[in-house]
């Protein structure tokens, strides 16, 4: 995605089109997945999944969400190999739902609820930088404890609407600005500053897998806990959502597809490669923290999670307090986490002007400002959402941004890939979906399962989002004369 923000940021600003070149490969394809999914979210996640399901139980949202991410991974590259071109899930809902009816509703839909989605998965990262800012300084972290408001709506008897302002967070927010106004001119030089935020993410991720495993304790890992968790299903959907949220990117590639060298092989090998790797690299970030702070010493209220950064404690608990190493763990995932909402910003600001210049969405959207040349609607609009959602609880902002994506994008496309194998039987298929259709049936019962298993507050906001999506739709449509209703006057 990383790059596909810079090729955006380049080709939509320019007044031609310039030639798309064909210029990833395999290597280049997955790790362009990798670094979209890598970050510091799973750091983040690990804390919230342990409470959900204690013990080694936890592990069980990442091999289930792994098995849920294998199983769409076969979704997304039968698309993307069929329909190599810019624009992922908009692309494919287009087209599997019919370009001339229900394929404009559904694209819409989807950028609709990316503008809920899209923020919700900004701020997750700003708010993230408020929890790690705790472990800069132990002066700080007293400082903002000192100085930490938060209030809370008992929606349901177990789901808290929480809303927290402190220091920390208002210097998240003041960052977000910073991103905002950075963002605000024409940007030239975001290549090399990603790969400088990912060098650093991924040498906090291999010097925190190096010390772990050389304190690797099985026993510690691995102990049981007194009890089996109450509602077992509940607590394993709420466990693969935190899963999938640190897995979201594996299908990156999809969306510069007209920059793939031969796609119909390129793009599943790529999302299937990268989804294996990051797998694998989370379990082991996972069993490496947990051998040196015992999963049964993670905080497991909502305020003493807001405060906690498990690779500080890591760091902590092999160098001493005040150690330099919390220090400089804390300073990475800080600038991780800054990077990666730059760049989300960045990219998720051109969603909803592509889609108006393409014909799908509020032709509002589409304005270009006339001196720096970007989409400074949607950058205004994806700025002030994410700003708006940094101040509520990370929990529920990761459940949220999954739960609203769930109807209009994963099961959209699931029944879209089905629809065009019944309609489309002899289109070319460089991919194809093995033992289809079983893999689109489990998939869609996961992402149901995970739909379901979110709770009333959660599942009433996905549909609530739909619903007023729907609206929204009508309008536009009435509007531009679009079907349902072309040639009404």
């Amino acid at each position: 995605m990383l790059c596909r923000f810079v090729y955006e940021c380049h080709t939509m600003t320019q007044e031609t089109t310039p030639v798309l070149q064909r210029h990833f490969g395999l290597l280049q394809a997955t790790a362009l997945n990798i670094t979209q999914i890598v970050g510091a979210g799973v750091f983040a996640t690990i804390p919230f999944m342990v409470r959900e399901l204690p013990g080694p139980y936890a592990l069980l949202g990442w091999i289930v969400g792994a098995s849920l991410m294998f199983l769409d991974s076969t979704v997304w590259s039968e698309l993307g190999a069929m329909m190599p071109g810019s624009g992922g899930s908009a692309l494919y809902l287009l087209e599997g739902f019919g370009r001339d009816k229900w394929g404009k509703p559904m694209a819409f839909l989807f950028i609709w609820q990316f503008l809920i989605s899209g923020p919700l998965e900004l701020a997750s990262g700003l708010i993230a930088i408020a929890t790690f800012a705790n472990s800069l300084h132990p002066a700080f972290r007293a400082f903002n404890e000192a100085n930490t408001w938060t209030a809370g709506t008992a929606l349901t008897h177990d789901f808290v609407l929480g809303f927290t302002v402190n220091p920390a967070r208002v210097l998240a927010l003041l960052l977000g600005v910073l991103i905002v106004f950075l963002l605000y001119r024409r940007i030239a030089t975001l290549g090399k500053l990603t790969v400088f935020i990912w060098l650093g993410v991924l040498g906090a991720i291999a010097w925190i897998l190096l010390e772990g495993g050389a304190r690797f304790d099985m026993g510690r890992v691995f102990a049981m806990p007194e009890s089996r968790p109450d509602d077992i299903g509940k607590h394993l959907g709420a466990a693969i959502a935190l899963a999938m949220y640190s897995y979201l990117g594996y299908y990156n590639v999809c969306y510069v597809g007209d920059e793939v060298r031969d796609p119909g092989k390129t793009i599943p090998r790529a999302v299937f490669l990268s989804a294996t790797i990051v797998t694998g690299l989370f379990i082991a970030l996972h069993v490496a923290m947990l051998s040196v702070v015992p999963w049964q010493e993670l905080p497991r209220d909502e305020k003493a999670l807001g405060n906690f950064s498990l690779a500080a404690e890591f760091m902590r608990r092999i160098y001493g307090d005040g150690s330099k190493a919390m220090t400089i763990i804390t300073l990475l995932l800080i600038f991780s986490c800054f990077g990666s909402a730059f760049a989300g910003m960045l990219g998720y600001a051109r969603v909803p002007f592509g889609a108006a210049r393409n014909g799908y969405f509020f032709s509002a959207f589409g304005a270009v400002h006339a001196r720096h040349r970007i989409p400074h609607l949607g950058l205004f609009l994806v700025g002030a959402l994410t700003l708006f959602w940094s101040f509520f609880d990370l929990e529920n902002v990761i459940k949220a941004l999954i739960v609203t994506r769930i109807l209009e994008q994963f099961v959209a496309q699931i029944v879209g890939v089905m629809r065009l194998r019944y309609v489309q039987p002899d289109r070319p298929r460089p991919f194809r979906i093995w033992l289809y259709p079983l893999p689109c049936l489990l998939a869609l019962a996961g992402w149901v399962f995970v739909y379901f298993t979110a709770g009333i507050v959660l599942i009433g906001l996905g549909l609530a989002a739909l619903v007023l999506g729907i609206i929204a739709y009508v309008v536009w449509a009435t509007r531009t004369r679009t079907w349902p209703f072309a040639g009404i006057r």
